[in-house]
């Protein structure tokens, strides 16, 4: 018939000499022809019914995401879903009563089989493809529904479950048919459910529905309006041009006696307005007698259902119906034709594509066996995977130094941080003893590796810069100056201060010092990920054939660890190292203070020095906020006034202002707001040469002191009006000394400690120190890394279950083969 529809005009009206002579076949030859070749399409059909039964089995054993062509039936519970269904099946289960559909989606494989006189049912085991013994009775089956839902809802503690139960069903007179019942919709929870019961049974059929290769079956009651239909929008968000759409309207007969004149029916028949000019449902009714009939009977009710409803719309609707355009949409026989007719040619035209995933299923299976059979032999291969780790651990390391040498791959965009990034991952904030943030150069970019590393010691610059002086209150002055007075020497005011630079030092710089520190370490903890990436870009460019040991997470576990101890432990150390700085920038023993650079540098506050340095007696350091001096030489009588109870340094408003002044953080410029000399001299008048020691100074001062002491000393009732003079300038002292401690940690000592520190020992040591931890162990310790105990029994029953469907995808495989050569 394809050859003759191609052939020309001239050979048709010609027709063959031998063909015109010979005799035309007889009916019953023709009869006979037709029976073979209908009988071929049969046979043809149940092949490849049965080759997609076997591969959904596989599919659901397996967890495979197939495209196979099935039939999805949704609708609202109660709407007839589960007397579909046993309709179609030919049989009945009390299916109902159990409520199949509401807990756990149920695969029903309907296979026509002439020689099952009596229906054969069969359950797919759990997680397993193989099927169990057939079961005849009803009662057994639909116990069996209900254990295994039961069972399965309580071991996942769910009201509901995705995982579906698949029932095999071989009956004569059942169709080839596939359709997945569904948990029905519903409005509300039943009574010790959850509440959100019903939207998670809206979601489950939702997605069971959405995949395109599946038809939708869409039952909704007869006695629904279309204009208050619940659960057609629902129907549109899963298929909104309903081109894979069959609705089916149930219950049909609750209907038909509603109905007198033509144009009603032709009007419900055609869901005008709602559906779409070319979308007609399916009407159907099926018998209401529930009780214990024979399955012969129960068929013969089906059938005769359809004939009374034929009959009705016929004899009792006035002018009939419009049969010629929906005589073929009505009763249950035409939608099971229809259905078997459809999923038929859904088969038919989706073999191709499943033979070509079939065939790339078929292939990630064998490499996945490959695989396993690797690990299997290095398993037993301890050199070879001492060799591997390894080389492994040397290229992380290389990658490792190059971050930290300069690199721009990974893409810093991605993998960098931003300073506030690395404040907020690292669990480390603002630093300590500083209220505003600290913002050093390029903050604001994504940064990682060595560019990170020497962002964060500018921070820690800038953070020690911007910390001032503490404010010491008058008391501790008074304790730590008032001591120093009874010694010998004229330069116990210098002494004094240099004992408060030192503590606040020490109590301030030291928390400094431990926070840079930590953010160094984790910015270097930070490139263990980054030297991953790295190496995982670097094998796939350049094709390296080195063994992947990205599925060893053991392995990569322990040399995760064995880093971030490093990295720690050199924290640990560059702590104690610069803290060692610290102790000895403010030691006693230190010459940083004395240093003729820094007195010349302090200007006048140096012959304030020299000016209080005379006084020896106790009453010449008057430090109270205010007062007569006669009050303030009675140290052990209480003040007059409530005003004396506030801390002074909170009340002085001058001297809060000139120690504000004084707290400079460039030691080398001098404060010009500092207390002069009250003789107004300069520098050099006050007999401080600029290459002294501190002996030699103290001499000298103590001598000036003594040329001048007939101008200089002044009375006690004159020292007390300069009451606040001495805080002040002690203060002050302080803060330029506290300052040059500051500015020799911050600029000689710390960088390169912290450099040689962190820096050197990852460029030097890093790969020793990983080697030493993760290799120079026993065999059976190494081994600890990459196979626990048990690991190689649950890899080979891996392999085994691989093996398993390895030989169920290719007996499909093999089908499909045979199938597209008759197609």
């Amino acid at each position: 018939m394809v050859a003759s529809s191609h052939s020309s005009p001239a050979a048709s009206r010609t027709p063959n000499l031998k063909s015109a002579l010979a005799p035309s076949p007889s009916p019953s030859t023709r009869r006979a022809a037709t029976d073979v070749a209908s009988a071929s399409a049969a046979v043809d059909s149940k092949a490849r019914f049965e080759a997609y039964n076997r591969l959904q089995a596989a599919a659901v054993a397996f967890g495979e995401n197939l495209p196979i062509p099935e039939i999805v039936a949704i609708g609202g519970q109660s709407d007839g879903k589960s007397s579909l269904l046993e309709a179609l099946l030919g049989f009945r289960f009390n299916v109902r009563e159990v409520e199949m559909g509401t807990r756990r989606p149920l695969v029903l494989q309907m296979v026509h089989d002439p020689t099952a006189l009596e229906p054969r049912c069969r359950f797919q085991e759990e997680d397993s493809e193989e099927y169990g013994s057939p079961m005849v009775l009803a009662t057994a089956i639909a116990d069996l529904i209900k254990q295994r839902t039961e069972s399965h809802l309580r071991k996942i503690q769910a009201a509901v479950s995705s995982k579906p139960i698949v029932m095999r069903a071989e009956y004569a007179h059942c169709p080839n048919l596939t359709i997945i019942d569904t948990p029905g919709f519903v409005l509300k929870a039943k009574r010790g459910e959850p509440g959100s019961t019903p939207d998670e049974i809206r979601s489950m059929v939702k997605s069971l529905a959405s995949p395109p290769h599946r038809l939708v079956l869409f039952l909704q009651q007869s006695s629904v309006e279309w204009c208050s239909s619940i659960w057609l929008d629902t129907l549109k968000e899963i298929d909104p041009t309903f081109r894979r759409t069959i609705i089916v309207i149930s219950k049909f007969d609750n209907r038909l006696k509603e109905f007198t004149e033509r144009w009603e029916v032709d009007t419900f028949l055609s869901a005008s307005g709602y559906l779409g000019d070319n979308i007609h449902p399916f009407f159907v009714a099926l018998p209401k007698d529930h009780g214990t009939i024979s399955n012969e009977e129960f068929r013969r009710q089906i059938c005769q259902v359809d004939i009374d409803v034929l009959r009705h719309l016929r004899e009792n609707v006035k002018g009939g119906f419009n049969e010629e355009k929906y005589v073929s949409c009505i009763g249950f026989s035409c939608l099971k034709k229809y259905l078997e007719s459809e999923l038929q040619k859904r088969y038919k035209e989706a073999a191709p594509a499943t033979l070509a995933l079939l065939e790339q299923r078929c292939t990630e299976v064998s490499m996945n066996l490959t695989r396993l059979d690797s690990k299997l032999q290095a398993a037993s291969d301890v050199s070879q995977l001492r060799r591997s780790a390894m080389l492994h651990a040397a290229s992380i390391c290389t990658n490792l130094n190059a971050l930290l040498d300069g690199a721009a791959d990974p893409a810093p965009e991605i993998w960098g941080k931003t300073t506030e990034e690395e404040q907020i991952h690292s669990g480390i904030g603002s630093w300590p003893g500083i209220n505003m943030p600290v913002k050093p150069a390029n903050s604001s970019l994504k940064l990682y590796g060595g560019a990170a590393f020497e962002r964060v010691m500018h921070e820690f610059r800038c953070a020690t810069y911007s910390l001032e002086c503490p404010q010491v209150s008058r008391e501790k002055v008074a304790n730590i100056l008032l001591a120093h007075a009874g010694r010998r020497g004229s330069s116990r005011l210098t002494e004094a201060a240099v004992a408060i630079a030192r503590a606040a030092a020490r109590s301030w710089l030291a928390p400094l010092i431990d926070t840079a520190c930590d953010r160094l370490a984790f910015v270097l903890q930070n490139l263990f990920d980054l030297a991953m990436e790295r190496n995982r870009n670097n094998d796939s460019q350049y094709h390296q054939n080195f063994e992947d040991m990205d599925s060893y997470v053991g392995f990569l576990a322990a040399l995760r660890c064995s880093y971030y101890k490093f990295v720690k432990e050199l924290s640990k150390q560059c702590k104690q190292i610069v803290r060692h700085h610290l102790d000895s920038v403010t030691s006693p023993y230190s010459h940083i203070c004395y240093d003729d650079d820094f007195f010349s540098g302090v200007g006048s506050v140096a012959n304030s020095t020299c000016r209080f340095n005379h006084f020896t007696g106790v009453t010449s350091f008057d430090l109270a906020d205010s007062g007569s001096a006669l009050e303030e030489a009675q140290e052990n009588l209480p003040p007059k006034d409530q005003h004396h109870m506030t801390p002074p340094i909170n009340k002085g408003n001058d001297s809060k202002e000139v120690l504000r002044e004084s707290q400079l953080t460039v030691p080398e410029t001098p404060s010009p707001d500092l207390p002069s000399d009250i003789h107004g001299g300069k520098k050099k008048d006050n007999g401080i040469p600029n290459d002294g020691g501190p002996r030699k100074r103290h001499a000298r001062m103590a001598a000036y002191t003594s040329r001048n002491h007939h101008n200089s000393m002044i009375g006690a009732d004159d020292m007390a009006s300069k009451s606040g003079s001495s805080y002040s300038t002690i203060c002050a002292i302080s803060a330029q000394y506290f300052a040059k401690m500051r500015e020799v940690l911050i600029e000689r000592n710390a960088p390169s400690a912290l450099n040689s520190g962190f820096l050197t020992p990852c460029r030097e040591r890093l790969f020793l120190a990983l080697g030493f931890e993760l290799f120079a162990v026993s065999d059976n310790k190494f081994m600890g890394m990459f196979v626990l105990p048990g690991a190689v029994d649950g890899i080979q029953n891996e392999r085994h279950s691989l093996l398993k469907r390895q030989k169920i995808l290719l007996s499909c495989l093999n089908e499909f083969k045979n199938i597209s050569r008759a197609l």
